[in-house]
Formats: C-alpha cells, structure tokens, sequence
C-alpha cells in the first residue's frame, strides 16, 4: 500500500485515571513510529508517519492516570467526527469493577464513534469499559483472564473467551478486543498491519523487539482461583484437595473426608465455585505440574505420575487442553524466567523435544 502522500490516520486512545500508563504511552509511541522509525534507522529516505495517535479524554485538564503518571489531554469528548480508529488501553481495575455507576457521557460517545464508522479497539481490561457501553452483547470479547468471572456476573450477554489474544466481535472487524496486560503489543501491530500495512507492521516489530503472542493467554493464566462462598463443606473439600489432589481417587477421597455422600459434594462444589469437582482436582493438579515444569529438570512423564495421573499421553493432552501448549513449551517458555540465569535465557531458542521434556 502506498501511503507516502496520505494524510496520517487519526488514531484517538482513551486516557482516564484508571488507565495504565505504560500501555497508553506505549501505544502512543508505537503508533507515531509507523512509517518513520524504520527508515531512520535503517538510513533510507525521510519516512512520513502513517499513524497521528492523539491522547483523548472526558476534558482537556491535565491528570494523572495510574501510578500518578501525568497526562495531557490533546482532545475532549467534544466534536463532530469520529476517528477512524479509537482505542481503549489497559485500566487498572478491581476484578469486580464493572465501570457501571460512572462515565455515562464516555459509554455514549464510544457508541456514537462505533455508530458513525469509527474502528473501537481495546487492550487487556480497556474492553471492561466497552462491555459497559454495550456494544459487546451478543458477541465474543475476550480480556485479561482475572475479569473472566466479572464478564460472567456483569455482562453475561457477552461471550467471553479468556484463551485468545486478540478476538475479532463483528462480522466488519471493527470491535476487536485484545487480552492481558502488554496484549496491547499485539493489538498495535494488529492495528499497523491493518490501517497501513503488513509489511510496515513487521517494520515495527523488528525495531521494538515486539513479540506477537501466538500462544494466546492461557499459558499464562491461574486455573485455580478461589470463589467467595459460604457452604463450609465445598470450603473444607478445596482445603483438603490443596494437600491431597495427587491422590489417583481424590474426588471419593475427599466426599469421605468431608463426610458428604460423592454426589451430593459434587452438586454442592458446582453450586458454590462454579467449577466441577473433577474440573477443580485437574486445575490443581496441572498448576503443580507447570510448577515443576518452572523449577526443575524432571521430565513430563515423571510429572504426570507426580501429580497424579499414571497414564502420561492423557496428561499431555489435558495440559495442553488447559494451558493451549504442550509440556515442553511451556518449559522453553517460562524456565528461563523462573530460573533467572543468563544461560539459561538460550533456552528459548533451542528446540526441545517434547518427547523428553
């Protein structure tokens, strides 16, 4: 796409006192990047920016959004056109903030920049916010995966999906949401690639040394989270599965420590965590199994017997159903990072054969 005489899209990302700072920014200086930086650096002709990303907010006064970082609003709600693309960073929200008893005037105008042709993109919790204005009911989202159970109790017509990094909402692909913290990576180079080029996205990638997560964000994700209840039987089973979830029968084992026939546990434990029985046994034990994939050398058919399950095929693939990678990946992904060693960093870029891994 030959862009050289175009006038450079508008590009207007959301700034509010929520916001993270290192997305906002970060995205600002991706974004005026594009067409340019490449080119400097690489000695070629003066470049021209493709991108003209300008910070947007309820009002022009000066804030500071999270972790006090100061910010200057170049534009207010105010005004007739919508950008052609319009961008909600990571907020720094409580898993239970639904955003719904503030910025109604903002939830309006998103809608009506949606209404009149405006490409909405949102980055980690950023789509919070577009869930409260509505315009993700009826249609696949997806976020950091610690808002998974506010989606769930806040906006249930909203099909959320923790696993992928980036989901497109509309049939246009002009809702796209982006998931965890530093997706807003991805998203921009979504964004590059698909306002101004392919070519020029890779450009940009190349100069930050930014990484598209291919993997997704279940490699990532806690399988274990503990829900607020009150049935102190189901308190008790998850209590006694901490310490027991090795054992090959620890769903019958656990009914006859709570003294709770087996059914009646399971129907109670669904009731009360939102999680099957079984589902709960495996979380645990596949979180010990990438512990152990993190911090030590044993190899994945060791693993699998030692956090219970004697068949090691079935626990290839039940890893790799809850965590989208197979054993040995996750190994190349995160042993270098538990392990902190400058030498163990060439690990990422060495093949390991999952076989032995």
């Amino acid at each position: 796409m030959d862009t050289s005489n175009d006038a450079p899209i508008e590009a207007h990302i959301l700034a509010l006192p929520e916001t993270a700072g290192s997305a906002l920014y970060g995205m600002v200086d991706v974004l005026a990047a594009t067409g340019k930086l490449w080119k400097e650096l690489s000695g070629d002709a003066p470049g021209h920016r493709l991108i003209e990303p300008r910070i947007v907010s309820t009002s022009r006064k000066p804030f500071r959004c999270g972790n006090g970082i100061p910010v200057s609003p170049e534009l207010s709600l105010s005004g007739d056109q919508a950008p052609e693309i319009l961008i909600l960073p990571e907020l720094w929200l409580a898993p239970t903030d639904d955003l719904h008893d503030r910025y109604d005037a903002l939830k309006l105008w998103i809608r009506d920049c949606y209404a009149r042709g405006s490409f909405i993109y949102s980055a980690c919790s950023g789509s919070v916010l577009l869930a409260a204005t509505g315009l993700l009911d009826g249609r696949s989202a997806t976020s950091h995966w610690g808002y998974q159970d506010l989606f769930g109790r806040s906006f249930p017509n909203v099909r959320f999906d923790p696993g992928p990094n980036l989901v497109i909402a509309d049939p246009a692909g002009r809702i796209i949401t982006a998931g965890g913290t530093t997706s807003w990576h991805d998203l921009a180079l979504h964004i590059i690639a698909r306002h101004c080029s392919p070519g020029e996205a890779l450009r940009i990638a190349k100069v930050y040394l930014l990484k598209w997560h291919s993997e997704g964000q279940l490699p990532y994700q806690n399988l274990v989270r503990h829900q607020p209840h009150a049935d102190s039987s189901v308190r008790f089973a998850e209590n006694w599965l901490a310490q027991h979830f090795r054992n090959e029968h620890a769903v019958s084992d656990v009914s006859k420590a709570a003294e709770i026939p087996e059914r009646s546990l399971k129907r109670r434990f669904k009731a009360a965590t939102g999680s099957t029985l079984i589902a709960y046994v495996q979380n645990l034990r596949i979180e010990e199994a990438k512990r152990l994939l993190e911090t030590s050398n044993i190899i994945a058919d060791e693993i699998a017997a030692l956090v219970g399950y004697e068949n090691p095929a079935f626990f290839r693939r039940l890893f790799k159903r809850c965590t989208g990678i197979t054993p040995g990946a996750y190994r190349r992904m995160f042993q270098p990072v538990a392990d902190g060693s400058a030498t163990n960093v060439a690990a990422f870029a060495e093949p390991i054969d999952d076989a032995v891994a």
